[in-house]
C-alpha cells in the first residue's frame, strides 16, 4: 500500500527534531532514490528520499547503499546549489502527501538567500523538486514538460505551483463529527482507504473518533499486517484486518517495508537485466538440448543404416532399379527388412547413400555426445544463477553481471554503480558465531573465492545435496551443534530448497573437495562427507543475519 498523510505528518514529526541540520553529502542510489547525508547533534543521519512510482517514501534509514558511480543531471545541480548548506525547516503541507525542505545557502559573496526542496509523495506522480527564492524550478528528478500537462509544468525555469488542493476536506485533528454515510478519504486530508475502513469498524465497536485521531498522532510506531503476497501498515493497529501484526519504530518499519522490493528495482536499474539474460539462455540451451538428444537418438540406429547398405549390395543387382521401397531377406534370420530408396537414383548408389549415412552417424554419436554434456553443463550453470537470482543484494548482482559480461553472455557496457578496487574481496556475507568465522557465497565469485581462497584446508565446508546454492564456510574442523545447524540452515536458506522442509545438506572438510575438469565456476565435487537435514526458515536466518552479522 502506499504512503497516506497521517503516517508522513508522523515521519515529518520525527524530522524536524534534525533540524538544523547541515547537508554534508549527496548521493544517488536508483533513478528514483536520493539520500542525503545530515549532520546534526554531532552525528550523521541518513535521509532516503524514494520517488519511485510504488514504493514513493521518505525516511531516515541504518541501511547500507550502494551508490551510483554516474550520476544523473539533478543530482549535480542539487550538488552545485545546495551541497554544504543547512536544513532549516521541514515541514508537510497541510496533511498533503508533500514536504517543504526550507535550506538556507551562502553564497560567493556570504550572501544568505533560501532553497526550497518539495518532495511530493504521491504514486507514480511522485517527484523531487529544487526551487529557488523566487519559487521558480532549478530542476526536477522527473521533468514535465508543457505540451505532456498543461495545468502543471515541471521544468527548470517554470514557475512553481502546488498540486491542486482538496478544499472540501478537513483536518481530521480538529474535526468533531463527521458523516459517517460516506467514506473518510472524502471527508478529511491524510485519509487513506485502509485507515478509513479501520477508522469505521472501529467506532462500530465502541470507539471515538477523536481518542483514535489522538492515538495516530501520537504513534511512534507501524504496524505491519501480512496478507498473502503483501504487507499492510498504519500507526495504529489495523483491527479490521484480523491478522497478526508486528510493530516497528517507525523509521525501522519503512526499512522493513521497502528495503528488499527496491532492492530488486536497483538490480535491474543498475545491473542490466540479469533476469533476461538467464532466463534466454536457459530457454535457449534447453531447446538445443531436446534438439542434440533427438539428433543422438537417431545417430544410434547406425546399425539399421549399415545392414540396408550390406542387404543392398548384396541383392539389390537383382532387383528393378529406381525403386522407392524394397523388401530383401535378413542376414540372421531370412524374415524380409523392408528399406526405403530413393527413387532417383539406382540401388547401388542408395547402398552407397545408406553406408555414407552410417559413417556419419557413427561420428555424430561421439561429437553429439560431447554437445549434450556441454550444453547439460550450461543448464546447470544458469540454474545455479537463477537460483542466486532470488535473494541477492546489488553488490552480488553486479559481481554476477561481471562474471556473466567476462563470459560473453552479456555486453561489457561499464557499470553504473561504483567499481571495486582491482584487489578487493568479493561481497561475500561474513558472520561471527562464538569466535567462529562463517562465510556465504551467494553468486558464483564469492562461492569460488570462499571455498578455494578464503578457506583453509581444515575449515569446514557447506552445500545442499544435488540442488543448486551457496558455498558456506565456517572457519573450523570441529564445529558445535550450535554452529553446524546455522551454517546447514545458511546453506539451505540460500539455496533451490529454501521453500522445502528437511532439506539435505552435505558437509565436509575443505581439503576433500576437487574442481571437476571443465566445469563452471563455483562447482565441485566432494569425497568423505556427512549429510544434516534442515528446516529452512526465512525468520530465523533473518535473526541470525542481524545477531551475527559482520559489517
Amino acid at each position: 500500500m502506499a504512503l497516506d498523510g497521517l503516517v508522513l505528518y508522523r515521519i515529518s514529526e520525527k524530522l524536524k527534531l534534525l533540524q538544523p541540520a547541515k547537508i554534508n553529502k549527496i548521493q544517488q542510489i536508483s533513478n528514483d532514490e536520493i539520500i542525503f547525508i545530515l549532520r546534526t547533534q554531532g552525528k550523521n543521519h541518513k535521509l532516503m528520499i524514494s520517488c519511485h512510482s510504488v514504493y514513493n517514501r521518505i525516511h531516515l534509514t541504518d541501511k547500507e547503499y550502494q551508490t551510483m558511480e554516474i550520476p544523473n543531471n539533478f543530482l549535480m545541480v542539487l550538488r552545485k546549489h545546495i551541497d554544504r548548506s543547512i536544513v532549516t525547516n521541514i515541514d508537510q503541507l497541510g496533511l498533503d502527501r508533500i514536504l517543504k525542505i526550507t535550506i538556507e545557502v551562502k553564497d560567493e559573496l556570504s550572501d544568505y538567500h533560501n532553497y526550497y526542496l518539495y518532495v511530493e509523495l504521491m504514486g507514480k506522480y511522485a517527484n523531487l523538486i529544487l526551487v529557488n527564492d523566487e519559487d521558480r524550478i532549478v530542476d526536477a528528478l522527473k521533468r514535465i514538460p508543457a505540451f505532456e500537462n498543461n495545468s502543471r509544468t515541471i521544468h527548470p525555469g517554470a514557475a512553481y505551483t502546488l498540486p491542486k488542493p482538496h478544499m472540501d476536506k478537513t483536518d481530521p485533528f480538529l474535526a468533531t463529527e463527521f458523516n459517517p454515510e460516506e467514506s473518510l478519504v472524502k471527508q478529511f486530508h491524510g485519509f487513506s482507504p485502509l485507515l478509513s475502513d479501520e477508522v469505521m469498524y472501529r467506532i462500530k465497536h465502541g470507539e471515538q473518533f477523536t481518542e483514535i485521531m489522538k492515538e495516530i498522532k501520537n504513534s511512534d510506531v507501524l504496524y505491519l499486517h501480512h496478507k498473502q503476497n503483501d504487507i499492510l501498515y498504519h500507526l495504529i493497529e489495523l483491527k479490521h484486518l484480523e491478522l497478526p501484526y508486528a510493530t516497528y519504530e517507525l523509521m525501522e518499519a519503512m526499512d522493513q517495508l521497502y528495503y528488499q522490493k527496491e532492492e530488486k528495482v536497483r538490480i535491474k536499474q543498475q545491473s542490466g537485466d540479469i533476469y533476461k539474460v538467464v532466463r534466454y539462455e536457459l530457454k535457449k540451451n534447453r531447446k538445443k538440448l531436446g534438439k542434440l538428444i533427438q539428433t543422438l537418438e537417431d545417430a544410434n540406429e547406425l546399425d539399421k543404416y549399415r545392414m540396408y547398405g550390406d542387404l543392398l549390395y548384396a541383392y539389390g543387382q537383382y532387383h528393378n532399379q529406381h525403386l522407392k521401397v524394397l523388401e530383401l531377406p535378413s542376414f540372421e534370420d531370412e524374415s524380409l527388412v523392408k528399406i526405403p530408396l530413393d527413387d532417383k537414383i539406382v540401388v547401388k548408389q542408395n547402398a552407397k547413400k545408406y553406408y555414407q549415412k552410417y559413417n556419419k552417424s557413427k561420428t555424430a554419436q561421439i561429437e553429439v555426445a560431447k554437445q549434450i554434456e556441454k550444453t547439460e553443463r550450461m543448464i546447470q550453470y544458469f540454474e545455479n544463477i537463477e537460483v542466486q537470482l532470488d535473494s541477492i543484494s546489488l553488490e552480488d548482482a553486479i559481481e554476477i553481471k561481471e562474471e556473466l559480461s567476462n563470459q560473453g553472455f552479456m555486453k561489457k557496457t561499464g557499470y553504473k554503480i561504483r567499481k571495486k578496487k582491482k584487489d578487493a574481496k568479493p561481497h561475500f556475507l561474513t558472520l561471527q558465531i562464538d569466535g567462529i568465522n562463517l562465510y556465504v557465497g551467494k553468486n558464483n565469485i564469492q562461492n569460488e573465492y570462499i571455498t578455494f581462497k578464503q578457506a583453509k584446508k581444515d575449515d569446514t565446508w557447506f552445500h545442499v545435496k544435488d540442488m543448486h546454492g551457496s558455498h558456506v564456510v565456517i572457519t573450523t574442523s570441529d564445529p558445535s551443534e550450535k554452529v553446524l545447524r546455522i551454517a546447514a540452515m545458511l546453506a539451505a536458506y540460500y539455496s533451490q530448497g529454501k521453500d522445502s522442509s528437511s532439506v539435505p545438506v552435505n558437509y565436509c572438510l575443505i581439503k576433500q573437495l576437487k574442481r571437476p575438469n571443465k566445469a563452471a565456476m563455483g562447482f565441485v565435487t566432494l569425497t568423505n562427507y556427512k549429510t544434516i537435514y534442515i528446516d529452512p526458515d526465512r525468520e530465523k536466518v533473518s535473526k541470525i543475519i542481524d545477531e551475527y552479522k559482520v559489517n
